[in-house]
C-alpha cells in the first residue's frame, strides 16, 4: 500500500494565503521510534505481512481513529547509484483497532517494474518484507488520516475491501466488534483467489461470533481449491449489483477502499444509487480518479484557462504553468525544481511548502492537516498565479 488518496462528498478545497484552517498536533510531535516485536504473513502466498510495533520509549500508545495510518521514512536502495541508498517516506494503514502498547500494519508487497527508476514503485513494500525483522527500529509519525469509521452506533456501516484496502477494514471492523458489538456491520471484501485472501481464519471467526456482522468475500478468479461458501460467497467483483441484491434496506454508511478500478467504477455507481454523498467514505491505494455525479472537472476548477506564473522562491525560478502536469509537484520535477516529496498522494506532508501569495486547489481534501499559509504539491493544482517557498 503505497499511494493513498481519499474522498468524501464535499466542496473542493482551495489553499491560500489567507488560510486559517488549524493545525492538528498529532499525538506525538515529529518522528518517534519503533521497534518491530514481530511479524507475521496474513495470506498463504506470502505477499502480506503485518508487522507489530512497539514503541521503543516504553511509553503507552495514544488511540487512534479506526482507520487512519502511520507514516515511516526509510532508507531503500538507490537503483541509480550501486549501493546507494535513499530515504523515502511512505504512509500505511493501522490494520487493528486501538491498542495502548502495540501498532500494527499490514503491508502487500508489490512487484518492481523492469524499467526500475531511482525508486521504483515497490521500493517500500519489498524493503519491509525483505529487510525489516524483529528487533529492527522504524522512524514512525502519529496517526493521522481523514478516513475513519463514523462511531454511531445506531447506523449500520457498511466496509468494502478490494485487496489491501482490507487493512483500514479492520480495524473499523475490530474496533466495532470491540466497543459496539450491537452495531449492524457488513464486510465485503473482494480479491481474486484464495491465496490471496487476507485474514481468512480471523474474519471467519469473527462472522461466526458476533450475529451482527455479516461477511461476503468475493473472488474474482476462483482456483481450483477454492470452494464456494467454504472460502468465499460470491464469484465475481464487489459491485453496486451485489450491494442491491444483498443489502436491506435502510439508510447505511459506506466506506470503500481499493484499486483504482474498484474506486473509479463503485463509488460513483454508490451515489447513482441515492445514497447521500455524505454517507459514501472512500479511499484509493492507488492513483484513482474517482468523480462523484454533480463533481466539477478538476481541470475546470483548477482554473487552468490561461497559463499561470509560478514563483519558486528558494530556488529563484519563475515557471509557467501550462496545465501538462497533474500536480505542482510532478510540475516541479519536470522543470528540475528540487523539491522534497514521499507518498505523492497527500498523506505524509513530505513536500508541504509554504504559500507565500495565490490559491492551489486539491481535488480531494488532502489525509494530512495542512498548516496555516502552506499547500501540499503533491495533490495541490494552482488556482492563480503562485509564489511558494520551494
Amino acid at each position: 500500500m503505497v499511494w493513498r488518496r481519499r474522498g468524501v462528498a464535499a466542496k473542493t478545497p482551495v489553499a491560500e494565503s489567507v488560510e486559517t484552517r488549524p493545525v492538528s498536533s498529532g499525538a506525538w510531535p515529529g518522528w518517534r521510534e519503533f521497534r518491530v516485536l514481530r511479524r507475521e504473513f496474513e495470506d498463504d502466498t506470502h505477499t502480506q505481512c503485518s508487522f507489530y510495533l512497539v514503541p521503543v520509549d516504553g511509553a503507552a500508545l495514544p488511540p487512534f481513529r479506526p482507520g487512519q495510518f502511520l507514516t515511516f521514512t526509510l532508507q531503500v536502495a538507490d537503483a541509480g547509484e550501486p549501493g546507494g541508498q535513499r530515504t523515502i517516506t511512505r504512509c500505511y494503514s493501522l490494520s487493528d483497532r486501538p491498542e495502548p502498547t502495540c501498532y500494527r500494519i499490514t503491508i502487500k508487497r508489490i512487484p518492481t517494474p523492469d524499467d526500475r527508476p531511482l525508486v521504483p514503485p515497490g521500493a517500500s513494500s519489498s524493503h519491509f518484507h525483505d529487510r525489516i525483522r524483529a528487533g529492527d527500529v522504524l522512524q514512525v509519525k502519529a496517526p493521522s488520516g481523514h478516513f475513519f469509521i463514523d462511531p454511531d452506533p445506531q447506523v449500520p456501516a457498511v466496509l468494502i475491501a478490494g485487496g489491501i484496502g482490507v487493512t483500514p477494514m479492520m480495524s473499523m471492523l475490530r474496533w466495532c466488534l470491540a466497543e459496539q458489538p450491537g452495531r449492524t456491520l457488513h464486510l465485503y471484501y473482494g480479491v481474486r483467489q484464495g491465496g490471496e485472501h487476507a485474514f481468512k481464519l480471523q474474519l471467519e471467526q469473527l462472522a461466526n461470533s458476533h450475529p451482527n456482522f455479516h461477511l461476503s468475500v468475493v473472488y474474482s478468479r476462483p482456483g481450483p481449491n477454492d470452494a464456494p461458501e467454504r472460502d468465499y460467497q460470491q464469484a465475481g467483483h464487489v459491485d453496486i449489483d451485489l450491494l442491491r441484491r444483498t443489502l436491506p434496506h435502510g439508510r447505511h454508511q459506506f466506506y470503500v477502499c481499493g484499486p483504482a478500478a474498484m474506486m473509479e467504477s463503485l463509488v460513483p455507481a454508490l451515489a447513482r444509487w441515492g445514497v447521500p454523498q455524505p454517507d459514501i467514505h472512500f479511499e484509493a491505494f492507488g492513483p484513482a480518479s474517482v468523480r462523484l455525479p454533480g463533481a466539477t472537472p478538476q481541470a475546470q476548477a483548477a482554473g487552468l484557462a490561461a497559463p499561470l506564473a509560478i514563483h519558486f522562491r528558494r530556488s529563484g525560478r519563475t515557471l509557467t504553468w501550462d496545465g501538462k502536469d497533474d500536480t505542482l509537484l510532478d510540475f516541479a520535477e519536470r522543470h528540475d525544481v528540487a523539491v522534497a516529496s514521499g507518498c505523492r498522494s497527500g498523506g505524509c506532508g513530505t513536500c508541504e511548502t509554504k504559500l507565500i501569495s495565490g490559491r492551489v486547489r486539491y481535488a480531494n481534501p488532502p489525509e494530512h492537516d495542512v498548516a496555516p499559509r502552506h499547500c501540499l504539491l503533491c495533490v495541490g493544482r494552482p488556482e492563480s498565479a503562485l509564489e511558494i517557498e520551494a
